[in-house]
């Protein structure tokens, strides 16, 4: 039988209201398991001291691998025994995050048996987090997780789990096959996301179209964004039918806009696809009307990130436009590119958006063998001049000359 919870005024504020809360679940959880009540005294005891009272860290994981265990330990372990080790599992969500009830309860039954039994459905990188065990029953659920088909995750200087949108599984806007192109890369690269041996960490995202539903432009190190480079499909019935039932097309279309490359004479919608940036916004907003064009595939960016030493990042393109269509070997080639160059030249706790900050774009795409293109301008340049590198080689060449 789980120890009594002592009483948490403070936490139980944080029940109040019309959201739901995690002290209602942690509560539930100590129903039944010592840690979860133990977990709630001690949150209550950093509430009303101000003080946290965890430590991060400690080399503890499962046999063989690197990756996918994070230590975390209370230092206070003889006030709260239970949680004294209290190690957060990262599992490999399935991709899509598509699960049958049977597949839910496997993981929480085993969660229950070995750990705290508290989940989180998902972290933001995707996984399926396990909160709360003890050092010596990692083994044992990662052993019972593995025989039911469920793998470790990334964690620390390594490939995290690639996560991806549903795709053309449920949506109608996606532009490729999402969780075949995040399997495929999962299964490619099983020893850099289960063995940490970058600079620092690396996501790889997948979304099917613009809309961008994993958010890989603003999180990922790698995105691969859906895209089409034909024209948007028009139905003209369609568009006539959505400004008859009142839909303001000029207001919430036309002026919205970022291109600006839509007209609307009350009659007949155009588009200037050779303009069109491809943000999917009228889309949206007449999606019986419009619809993206036939040649997709995807765009690909690097370098995007949270907040930690240089501030937050969002992605930069790389490739503009890429037909995902497998083995996908041009991406995985450019992809092994970058990480021999990152590992060599980059510092520790460097991600590669910093990275190519800090040694420019143009060094790093000459780097890595790719041209130059529009498409990879973020913003207008701030030096009004602008030498080539074949002005330096006739100055070269020039002073050669004048030393013979």
């Amino acid at each position: 039988m789980a120890e009594k919870t002592s009483e948490t005024p403070l936490l139980d504020e944080l029940e109040k209201g019309p959201w739901p809360s995690f002290v209602k679940e942690i509560k539930m959880a100590a129903e039944t398991n010592p840690m979860g009540s133990d977990l709630l005294n001690l949150l209550e005891r950093s509430y009303r001291e101000k003080i946290c009272h965890w430590k991060h860290g400690g080399i503890v994981g499962v046999l063989g691998y690197g990756g996918g265990v994070i230590g975390r330990y209370n230092d206070l372990p003889e006030e709260y025994p239970h949680i004294a080790h209290f190690h957060t599992m990262r599992i490999n969500q399935p991709a899509g995050w598509y699960y049958s009830t049977k597949a839910l309860r496997t993981v929480c039954d085993i969660w229950e048996r070995h750990g705290s039994g508290i989940t989180n459905m998902h972290g933001s990188t995707g996984d399926i987090i396990l909160l709360g065990c003890h050092t010596d029953a990692l083994e044992p659920t990662f052993q019972e997780l593995a025989k039911n088909g469920f793998d470790i995750g990334g964690s620390g200087s390594d490939v995290r789990t690639p996560s991806c949108c549903l795709g053309q599984s449920r949506c109608e806007w996606s532009c490729y096959d999402t969780m075949a192109a995040c399997y495929d890369f999962t299964m490619t690269y099983q020893d850099e996301i289960h063995r940490p041996a970058f600079p620092y960490k690396w996501k790889f995202k997948f979304s099917g179209c613009p809309n961008d539903c994993v958010a890989a432009i603003a999180r990922a190190d790698i995105s691969f964004i859906g895209t089409w480079r034909d024209d948007i499909r028009m139905d003209k019935d369609a568009v006539l039918e959505y400004a008859d039932r009142g839909l303001d097309i000029q207001k919430d279309v036309v002026e919205l806009c970022p291109a600006k490359c839509i007209a609307w004479d009350g009659k007949e919608l155009c588009i200037d696809n050779r303009a069109c940036v491809h943000c999917m916004h009228c889309i949206n907003v007449m999606p019986k009307a419009l619809r993206p064009g036939t040649d997709t595939g995807a765009c690909i960016l690097i370098g995007s990130k949270a907040p930690i030493i240089e501030g937050a990042f969002l992605s930069s393109v790389i490739i503009p436009f890429f037909k995902m269509e497998p083995p996908y070997q041009e991406l995985k080639d450019l992809v092994e590119e970058m990480w021999d160059l990152w590992c060599e030249e980059g510092k520790n706790r460097e991600r590669i958006g910093e990275f190519i900050q800090r040694v420019g774009m143009g060094n790093f795409l000459e780097a890595v063998g790719v041209e130059p293109v529009a498409e990879m301008v973020a913003h207008p340049r701030e030096n009004p001049y602008i030498f080539y590198e074949e002005y330096f080689e006739e100055e070269d060449e020039e002073e050669e000359e004048a030393d013979e």
